[in-house]
């Protein structure tokens, strides 16, 4: 699970976590949230020293918006997985991001789950992140990574 395009290193580290093994991917693309989450990351980017970053958490696109964006982060991120020799797959979760987590991980006999994100101070204190709440959901291994930044 993600929720902004993978960079190189990202890419680079996720295709070899498990050495030389054959992996494949099902990424689901989770859209930003709505204007209720604006205040959480402004308060992560004040966490982190990002100023700049916490004033303009307004600007950028929320809810319906975010989906094309969302789309096109998505083909960026399987694009870079599978040029780096990887089977990808995915799609871009809007409801229920657990649920489907859930289902994929069933259907697909899943050996482990990655949730990269960004930190999310406030969410992760109380343990409402991604990927403490998958660890209750989905029955694999989660393995928390926080994505590269520029």
């Amino acid at each position: 699970m993600i929720e902004k395009p993978l960079s190189p290193e990202d890419v680079d580290f996720v295709t070899t976590l498990h050495g030389e093994e054959q992996i494949s991917f099902i990424v689901l693309m989770q859209p930003r949230g709505d204007q209720a989450d604006v205040l959480l990351r402004a308060i992560d980017d004040v966490a982190m020293g990002e100023l700049k970053e916490a004033v303009r958490e307004g600007d950028l696109p929320e809810g319906d918006e975010a989906r094309e964006t969302a789309a096109v982060s998505l083909e960026y991120s399987l694009r870079a997985l599978r040029a780096a020799g990887s089977e990808a797959v995915g799609e871009v979760v809007e409801e229920h991001p657990l649920d489907k987590l859930k289902t994929v991980v069933d259907d697909s006999g899943a050996d482990e789950v990655i949730v990269m994100t960004a930190p999310h101070y406030v969410e992760e204190f109380f343990h409402r992140d991604w990927a403490s709440r998958a660890r209750h959901k989905v029955g694999v291994p989660v393995l928390k990574l926080f994505a590269h930044s520029e």
